[in-house]
């Protein structure tokens, strides 16, 4: 796990002035607190001795000075490593975040919901928190302790030996041991963290289905259970970090009696004076509190190498080969920096294809399909014969298991088909931010401006005009706080205002009424058509579809599915006996 994480920590593409200036302000913060300790028992044994007072006056001052200096230098320490650490954890989501969107989704297929959301959430925490809690640490310890030892070793040799031997036991083995402990409770708590997060995810979300199937009981069962398996993790590896713990303790008793015995001795050879004997005893008590966070830091040292290890398996399972070094200098930490690049226009074509997800069967065979730039195309059929998995072959997400799929004549590579193709799921997320952020999900720098007019064109500008706080309005978690209608046309603003000239809908009117769909898969086709956009849109909807270039049939002609019939809604009405009875049952229903 440690190889993992030095292979990770590029990615987090640390400033090393950063950490630098982070390490001086701890060193001088930590330093501070020695002062103050070695300062105060110089003035009280001084001070016993009855001298003149103003022979006091600059350790009073002095200690005055250290006390007020710890917590101003704490904080700006506090300032300085935080703020490398979220430098680097945003650019490492960045750099996350745009490897698995070029890579091969298919090969992420089979990761848990649950267990994904904690690769690129708390997984990248865990890692950045290697700087904080790991590094910063070691580096401040072993900077002071340094200076501990050359301090005393002014006063005497042999105490500063003592404590040097005893600072290096207490900075190996005690870590050493709680390492130990963590690794013990890491290994067992991960798989019990990734279970109990998708459960937790999935009671959260499908609590409404899991109700109705009387599973809910089950899976609020299961989490009780992943709760028990965390707990039965860390009192078993409590033994080994309580020894950890008590190794350092021992480690300053020993540092401190060590000093008072040779002090005493040092003290009756006149070697000391008895003011000195009190700076060499209570200066350790101080200099070993740099030391007590080596536990914590040898802990969250395995928490960060076994993240990277998961983060590392997801970028590497995503690009397809093992990712040694972070990307190049266009990446940009700063939210909504970079726009989706925007092309004048496409020519996507699927020639001679057989679709299907990797490693399972084919579902459908000889599918073509052309879209030339402002294209409007319809694709229906009865769930299961391939809808969703065309839209995921044009954009990219699954390789064409047999066929071509071009793109402006050339080979449609992932990357350029990242570029040219927005993709609006059937079920896309809204998320729990304000209306503006949410549009800007798909162009990073729409403006207010921007977004009233592609809700305009989505059909919501009335009801933009009905909302007191406009754009600024928050939307509930996954659009909870506003209709099913409302929420697809946010989605269709969403998709329009990507940049993207080419837009695949998957199921954009499902779960409305008859009516509602068709008025919304009527804008949808207008809004494409007049910002010259091209469109794949599968639907379930015959009765909207007479603004659509091609309508393409899709069903099954054995055991895989074909396009059973193509052309116009007017010429499929004509020629097609059960394309007009599904527009007839349709209307029936209605």
């Amino acid at each position: 796990m440690i190889a993992d994480l030095r292979r990770a920590l590029p990615l987090l593409r640390l400033r090393p002035g950063g950490f630098a200036l982070s390490v001086l302000f701890g060193s001088l913060g930590l330093g501070s607190a020695i002062a103050l300790s070695a300062v105060a028992a110089w003035l009280i044994a001084r001070a016993s001795q009855m001298p003149p007072v103003l022979s006091l006056t600059v350790a009073a001052v002095a200690v005055r000075t250290f006390g007020v200096s710890r917590p101003v230098l704490r904080y700006l320490e506090r300032l300085a490593s935080h703020q490398v650490a979220l430098e680097g954890m945003a650019a490492l989501r960045v750099q996350l975040y745009r490897i698995i969107s070029r890579g091969k989704v298919s090969a992420l297929a089979g990761v848990r919901r649950g267990d994904l959301q904690a690769r690129v959430s708390t997984d990248v925490e865990q890692l950045a928190n290697v700087v904080v809690l790991t590094l910063l640490p070691a580096a401040v310890a072993a900077v002071v302790g340094i200076g501990v030892v050359v301090f005393l070793a002014f006063l005497s040799p042999l105490i500063a030996l003592i404590v040097a031997l005893c600072q290096i036991a207490a900075g190996l083995i005690g870590p050493y041991l709680t390492m130990r402990a963590a690794r013990i409770s890491e290994i067992e708590r991960r798989q019990s963290e990734v279970e109990l997060g998708a459960d937790a995810l999935s009671a959260l979300t499908d609590a409404t289905e899991l109700q109705v199937s009387g599973r809910l009981g089950e899976v609020l069962q299961r989490i009780e259970g992943h709760e028990a398996a965390l707990t039965r993790a860390s009192d078993r590896a409590a033994l080994p970090a309580a020894l950890g713990f008590g190794f350092d303790t021992l480690a300053l008793g020993i540092a401190v009696i060590g000093a008072i015995l040779v002090g005493i001795s040092e003290v009756a050879t006149g070697a000391l004076t008895e003011v000195e004997l009190a700076v060499v005893v209570l200066t350790p008590l101080a200099a070993f509190e740099g030391i007590s966070l080596l536990g914590p830091a040898a802990v969250q040292l395995v928490r960060s190498a076994a993240a990277a290890s998961r983060i590392l398996a997801l970028l590497d399972t995503a690009a397809g080969e093992p990712v040694t070094a972070p990307l190049g200098d266009d990446v940009d930490p700063t939210p909504g920096a970079r726009p989706p690049a925007t092309r004048e226009g496409a020519h996507l074509r699927l020639t001679g294809a057989s679709l299907a997800w990797p490693d399972h069967p084919i579902i459908a065979r000889d599918i073509d399909l052309d879209m030339p730039e402002g294209a409007a195309i319809a694709v229906v059929g009865p769930s299961g014969v391939g809808k969703t998995t065309l839209l995921a072959t044009l954009a990219g997400y699954i390789p064409v298991a047999d066929g071509e799929l071009s793109l402006d004549s050339r080979p449609a590579e992932r990357e350029r088909l990242a570029e040219t193709v927005a993709v609006t799921a059937e079920d896309a997320h809204i998320f729990h931010a304000s209306l503006l952020e949410n549009l800007r999900v798909g162009n990073g720098q729409l403006t207010p401006a921007d977004a009233r007019e592609l809700l305009e064109r989505a059909g919501l500008g009335p009801w933009l005009a009905s909302l007191p706080e406009g754009l600024e309005t928050m939307m509930g978690s996954d659009g909870h706080t506003v209709s099913g209608g409302e929420r697809r046309r946010i989605l269709l603003a969403r998709a329009l205002g990507s940049g993207a000239p080419i837009l695949l809908m998957d199921e954009t009117a499902e779960h409305l009424d008859g009516e509602t769909a068709d008025r919304l898969i009527a804008d949808l086709l207008a809004s494409a058509r007049s910002a010259g956009r091209s469109v794949v849109l599968v639907t379930h909807r015959l009765s909207a579809l007479a603004g659509a270039d091609e309508v393409i049939m899709l069903g099954r002609a054995g055991s895989d599915a074909r396009i059973l019939d193509r052309g116009s809604h007017e010429h499929l009405l004509d020629t097609n006996e059960h394309y007009r009875w599904l527009l007839a049952q349709e209307q029936e229903q209605a």
